[in-house]
């Protein structure tokens, strides 16, 4: 690897002592709940509370073949007094020091974040393990980030329900599409049809990519109160335990939702859709719009 820039050394180093911070934070929130008596219910498994949550907040690796772009979940909720929620907030501090200092070694060079990924995980009290396991312990920089959910307030009720057809649109302009497709092999025979269909169309016309997501978790929360903006009901996406304040001693009403996500989608096509049905280069997901 070719010598990197002297700030971002200093940042790697920062990135250290924050990453020391995370998992101090992190072993605090372990810690609290294992030495209390918190109400929590975990979807789909049937181990020790503590244990579960200990392995939720430290998995920050790579599975063998897994694609990056792609998190594990643990989903459950857990009752929280004072103390665990500000151990709890103070951990998602230190997460986003985290992802502000990842984002800053990008812009000050592309191998930092390479470099990061080498040094970080011997700073891990795992790594021994995950060594022994699976081969190299690659960390997972988005599981090693991603916010802890809370609710701000109390929570009547939560309803959890699989969500299976999200997708991100990220709109392109013809000569950005066409360097997607020069990235790729341009000497096959389907690169270059995408290529020649790309060169039919307006130059000015607006494309659109999209990236299928994942099935994930959401949670529909209902207030016991108003919060200050007037709202009674938050959604948000639960792919780690969601943590709710401690109401009259229990966790709030809750549902329990199917134990694998749907597998053709369940909500109804939008009126609205502008995106023709089929991608119009399938070689790098970009669609034509209506």
């Amino acid at each position: 690897m070719p010598e990197l820039p002297s700030a971002t050394y200093r940042l790697l180093a920062e990135l250290e002592s924050a990453f020391d911070t995370l998992l101090e934070q992190l072993e605090q929130v372990a810690l609290i709940f294992e030495q209390g008596n918190y109400p929590a219910w975990i979807f789909e498994h049937e181990e020790d509370a503590g244990k579960w949550l200990r392995r939720a907040l430290f998995d920050m690796w790579h599975e063998e073949g897994q694609d990056g772009r792609e998190t594990r979940n643990y989903i459950g909720l857990i009752g929280a007094d004072e103390r665990l929620m500000d151990a709890v907030l103070q951990a998602n501090s230190a997460k986003e020091e985290i992802s502000r200092l990842i984002n800053r070694i990008k812009t000050s060079s592309p191998q930092g974040v390479s470099e990061a990924k080498a040094r970080l995980p011997k700073r891990h009290p795992d790594v021994n393990e995950a060594l022994r396991g699976g081969g190299l312990a690659r960390l997972h920089l988005k599981q090693c980030w991603r916010h802890l959910p809370v609710a701000p307030a109390a929570v009547a009720r939560v309803r959890l329900a699989w969500y299976a057809s999200g997708r991100s649109i990220k709109r392109l302009t013809v000569a950005e599409a066409e360097q997607k497709l020069l990235q790729l092999d341009t000497d096959a025979a389907h690169v270059r049809i995408q290529l020649r269909k790309l060169a039919d169309i307006p130059s000015q016309e607006t494309l659109a990519q999209v990236q299928r997501q994942a099935p994930l978790m959401r949670a529909n929360l209902f207030y016991v109160e108003p919060l200050a903006d007037g709202h009674i009901r938050q959604a948000m996406n639960v792919a780690l335990p969601l943590f709710v304040p401690i109401h009259r001693g229990r966790l709030p009403d809750y549902n329990t939702p199917p134990a694998h996500p749907p597998l053709q989608r369940t909500r109804a096509r939008r009126r609205d859709e502008k995106l023709e049905d089929e991608p119009f280069l399938p070689s790098v997901r970009v669609y034509r719009y209506r």
